[in-house]
Parts: C-alpha cells; sequence; structure tokens
C-alpha cells in the first residue's frame, strides 16, 4: 500500500499497531456439544452467513474466546472471509478475531482485501495464513471521524447496490414464472389462439399418451459396460443431458465399438432423451453422437407426424415436472419407470403444420427470454464489481 494513494493527514499501519489480534485455537473435541451448555463454538468458514455466524456446536472448555463485535476472519481453507461476532464466542484455529473500536471500518477493510490476504496463504492441504501475516497487513488509518463517515458511506452505496441486486433478482424470478407460463400456453393452445376457453383445447386437438407416438421407447444400459480409455464411444446418462444437447464431459466414460455394438439403441434422427432417474427432466436430441446410455437416460423416437422440438417443449414444462415427480418411485433418489413415460399424456395439435407454429411462437419468445436472462445475469455478475469498486475508493479516501 502506498502512502500516495491515500490522504495526505492519513497514516499507514500495521493491523497488529491498531487493533488487538487473537488467533483461534481449538478447544477438547471433548468440550464440544449441541445441548447449548457454554460458549457458541465456531470453527471456520462452515458456520459464516453474510454478516453473522450460525451457532451450531458449543464448548464448555474455550481455549481462545471472541467478544462481541469483533472480526472474525477465516484463516484457512478458505482465507480471507470474514464475519462478525455478535455474541462472546469461543474460535478454532480455523478463524482469528479481530478487535477495534469502529469494528465495521475493519470488517470493510477485510473485505477489501479478501483475495489479497487468500493469495498469501501457503500449505498444500489447506492454505492458511499465520498471525504474524495478519499483524504485518497494512492499513490505511485516517482520523476517527473520517472513519465513521467512511463506513456511513459505504453501507449507504452497498444498500443502494443490494437495493439493486434485489430487483434484478425478482426480474430473474419473474423471468422463470413468464417461461412456464408460455409453455402452459402453449399446451393449452392459447399460445397461438387467443380464442380457446379456459378447460378446453382448440379444434381437432387430441390428448394423446407418448406410446402412441413414438415408434419406440426405452431406456439405457442397466449396469456396466467394458470401458475403454482410448474409446471412441462415449457411456452417458441423465447428467449428459443439457438443454437440447448431448454434453460430452471430462469425466465421462468411453467405450470400444465392440461395447458400442453390443449395447446400442436404435436411435434416429427424430430420437429425444429424458433424464428420467436423478435429476429428472434433463432433455436432449440425438445428432448421430458416439453413444451408448445409461440406464438414467430414457431415450423414445417420435413418429414422422409429430414435431420432435414441440414434444421436447412439452417435456421442459412443468406440466411434464409434475407428472414426473408425482409418479416417480425412491425417497432418496427418484426414478420414473418406463411405464410412467409411456403414458405420459401430451395435447397434440392435428398437423404439424400447427405443431410448428406453436414451436416457432415458444422460439421467437424464449429467445427473448433468453436475451434478457443474460443481461440480468451479467448484471449480477457485475455487482460484485462494483462492491469491490466502492471498498477500494472507501480505503483510498474518494467516497467522503
Amino acid at each position: 500500500m502506498s502512502k500516495n494513494n491515500i490522504p495526505k493527514h492519513w497514516q499507514i499501519k500495521k493491523l497488529g499497531e491498531v487493533c488487538h489480534i487473537i488467533m483461534g485455537q481449538s478447544p477438547p473435541s471433548t468440550s464440544y456439544n449441541t445441548n447449548g451448555i457454554g460458549l457458541p463454538f465456531f470453527q471456520g468458514k462452515a458456520e459464516f452467513t453474510e454478516l453473522y455466524p450460525v451457532v451450531e456446536k458449543w464448548c464448555n472448555s474455550p481455549n481462545k474466546i471472541a467478544e462481541p463485535n469483533d472480526i472474525l476472519l477465516s484463516v484457512r481453507a478458505p482465507v480471507g472471509t470474514t464475519n462478525i461476532a455478535n455474541i462472546k464466542c469461543c474460535i478454532g484455529r480455523g478463524l482469528a478475531a479481530i478487535r477495534y473500536d469502529n469494528y465495521k471500518y475493519i470488517f470493510y477493510f477485510l473485505k477489501s482485501i479478501e483475495q489479497e490476504l487468500d493469495s498469501k496463504g501457503t500449505g498444500t492441504t489447506f492454505r492458511a495464513i499465520s498471525g504474524e501475516t495478519i499483524r504485518m497487513t497494512e492499513i490505511p488509518v485516517p482520523p476517527p471521524a473520517e472513519q465513521k463517515a467512511i463506513v456511513t458511506k459505504i453501507e449507504e452505496l452497498l444498500s443502494e447496490l443490494e437495493n439493486g441486486i434485489q430487483q434484478l433478482e425478482t426480474a430473474q424470478q419473474q423471468l422463470k414464472v413468464y417461461r412456464q407460463s408460455l409453455l402452459k400456453w402453449a399446451f393449452e393452445g392459447k399460445l397461438t389462439n387467443k380464442k380457446v376457453n379456459d378447460g378446453e383445447l382448440p379444434k381437432g386437438w387430441k390428448i394423446k399418451e407418448l406410446k402412441e407416438i413414438t415408434s419406440v421407447l426405452g431406456d439405457g444400459l442397466h449396469g456396466t459396460p467394458k470401458y475403454s480409455a482410448n474409446g471412441d464411444y462415449y457411456f452417458i446418462n441423465g447428467n449428459n443431458l443439457n438443454d437440447g444437447k448431448i454434453e460430452i464431459k471430462g469425466n465421462t466414460k468411453r467405450v470400444s465399438f465392440e461395447e458400442y455394438n453390443k449395447y446400442k439403441k436404435p436411435l434416429n434422427e427424430n430420437t429425444i432423451f429424458v433424464s428420467i432417474n436423478g435429476s429428472l427432466g434433463y432433455t436432449a436430441f440425438y445428432n448421430n453422437e458416439n453413444v451408448i446410455l445409461g440406464k438414467s437416460a430414457c431415450y423414445f423416437n417420435v413418429l414422422e407426424t409429430i414435431n420432435k422440438f414441440y414434444i421436447r417443449y412439452f417435456l421442459t414444462s412443468s406440466r411434464f415436472t409434475s407428472y414426473a415427480n408425482k409418479n416417480a418411485t425412491g425417497s432418496t433418489i427418484k426414478n420414473v419407470g418406463l411405464k410412467t413415460m409411456r403414458e405420459l399424456q401430451i395435447p397434440i395439435p392435428p398437423t404439424p403444420v400447427e405443431q410448428q407454429l406453436i414451436v416457432d411462437e415458444l422460439e421467437s419468445k424464449l429467445t427473448v427470454c433468453d436475451k434478457i436472462e443474460e443481461t440480468i445475469s451479467q448484471s449480477l455478475q457485475q455487482t460484485e464489481t462494483l462492491k469491490q469498486s466502492i471498498l477500494k475508493q472507501a480505503f483510498e479516501g474518494k467516497l467522503i
């Protein structure tokens, strides 16, 4: 830190010169309890929230104690994260307590150098920083009145930023609701026909079970193929299906041509995959990829008179999600049986032209949603940069 970057009347000091620093020390494990006996015990970042740690354990024989308003600093795996002690507590070796009259000034300063502190961590198994590193860390020290003014300004600006974040997150949730509304209207016929009455389908539409509109429906291998590190074929499961495409990951297993030939399925350009075990409802089209299926992926080939994009959109709707969860078996890992898939009821427009019209309308409106979603996501990512910019300016004396 350079004296040239701060106002002339400020000082640069070491944290150890202006703060009382207490390095944590783990008490005997026999002193831990979950019955509220003794002091609340914090071991590290695991108990941290945005501001105050959450009590999960107590200790009746504490070694190191933090007082209310001490800053709790994570000193090992990960390094640099902070919270504020709102109660007297015992701290383990994963934390340090930093005591200073204007505790929020220290809190925000440590927030501003979190990455710098993390970069000073050493160790191969668990990165950690020492008490000496903390004590020798430089901090700009303005007069007490300016410290208070800086904290007030930081909180004012961060509050405005937080309001903006909440508005963005609200818009994000509203967008999800709108997406599902579009899909709901699509399969009620209302997206392309505003005259449809509630509870009715447009003229000519029919409710059909999936087995009526497919030539084949099955799942993948109920077992493990013989893997081959240099194989040209991939063994995929439901977790390889993502937004209409097969996603080959770094840990996706390979198999030889012989294994592929043994377990291949009758896939074609009208094949749709859907995950039916564990995470339900992920989808993909088959596009001539060299793959064999595991049991968590169901496949089916839609008939030539059925628009495969129309069917995949149905599988992404809350209508399918509700059906799948309602009929799934298993408590920990959900599983949708092939019988359930075959009996899935789908409203079908009478002609491919009408099906395509709905697909086109959905794609047009969902593309707009995608662009809005991308803008919101970028804005949310930028908020962290803005936070750091506010803190940087604060400790260079540029906010007041």
